[in-house]
C-alpha cells in the first residue's frame, strides 16, 4: 500500500508541470494571435513613405508634438554618418570621413512629412520614414530609420543610410545589370553635431532581426536654439514653443 502511495505521489509533480507547460504555451499562443495595429500612412511618393505606427519601445511618447518643417530640418542637418572600419582597416586606410545623414533634397522630403506626423502621433506611436531611388547606375539607395519625441530629447534610429543595393520591383525599368552589387548592407556609425546636444549614442535593434539599428538621443530644444536655422521648408507649419 506504502508503495503505491508514494508512486502516485511522485506523479504529482509530472501533472502539475505538464499544466504549467500547456498553460505557458496558451500565453504564448495568445500573444502571437494578437494583431498587430496596421500603420497609418502620412505620405507616399515613388518609393518614399512616412507612417505611423506603435511604438515598440514605448508608452510615453509626447505626442502629438508641434515641431516645425524647418526645425526638423536644422536637426536632419546635425546628422552624421560614416563607414565602420574595423582596427586592421583603420589602420591602412585610416577613419572613414563623415557625411551628412540627409541631403538637402531628403530635407525637403522629409521635414515636412515629419512635422505633419507628429502632430498627428499619439503617445504609443513612432514615426518611420523609408526614402528609396534609383540611381544612375541602376541600384536602389535607401535611408530608413524611426523618429520619436519624449520631451526634452528627440529619439532617432536609423537601420540603412544611403544604402545601395539591387533595385526592387517597384523600380523595374531601370538598368539590373550591376555586377556586384552587395546585398548586405555596409555597417554605418552615426552622430549628432554639435556634440554637446547629443546624450547617447547607441547600437541596438532586437534580437534575431537582420538589419542594423544606430539610436540617437538628442536634446532637441537645446540644439535647435543655437544651430543656425534654414528657413523655406515651412508650409503653415506650427513652430515648436520656446520653453
Amino acid at each position: 500500500m506504502n508503495r503505491i502511495t508514494n508512486a502516485g505521489n511522485r506523479e504529482q509533480p509530472w501533472s502539475v508541470r505538464t499544466l504549467l507547460v500547456f498553460a505557458g504555451l496558451m500565453i504564448v499562443a495568445g500573444c502571437a494571435g494578437q494583431p498587430v495595429p496596421p500603420s497609418k500612412l502620412i505620405y507616399q511618393s515613388g518609393l518614399n513613405q512616412v507612417r505611423l505606427e506603435e511604438d515598440p519601445d514605448s508608452t510615453t511618447n509626447t505626442h502629438p508634438a508641434a515641431l516645425s518643417a524647418t526645425e526638423i530640418g536644422t536637426l536632419l542637418r546635425g546628422v552624421r554618418t560614416w563607414e565602420r572600419r574595423n582596427v586592421v582597416h583603420r589602420l591602412f586606410v585610416g577613419q572613414a570621413d563623415k557625411t551628412r545623414a540627409f541631403r538637402d533634397e531628403e530635407i525637403l522630403i522629409l521635414a515636412p512629412a515629419l512635422s505633419k506626423a507628429l502632430a498627428q502621433a499619439s503617445p504609443s506611436e513612432r514615426i518611420r520614414f523609408h526614402l528609396s531611388h534609383a540611381t544612375e547606375h541602376g541600384e536602389e539607395e535607401t535611408t530608413t530609420g524611426w523618429l520619436s519625441l519624449r520631451d526634452p530629447i528627440l529619439f532617432l534610429s536609423l537601420s540603412a543610410v544611403h544604402d545601395r543595393h539591387s533595385p526592387g520591383p517597384d523600380i523595374s525599368k531601370y538598368d539590373r545589370q550591376m555586377p556586384n552589387v552587395p546585398e548586405v548592407p555596409a555597417e554605418f556609425d552615426v552622430n549628432f553635431e554639435p556634440e554637446e546636444y547629443l546624450v547617447k549614442v547607441s547600437s541596438g535593434g532586437r534580437w534575431f532581426a537582420p538589419d542594423q539599428r544606430e539610436d540617437l538621443q538628442i536634446r532637441y530644444r537645446e540644439a535647435l536654439s543655437s544651430m543656425p536655422v534654414q528657413p523655406g521648408l515651412d508650409r503653415g507649419n506650427t513652430p515648436l514653443p520656446r520653453p
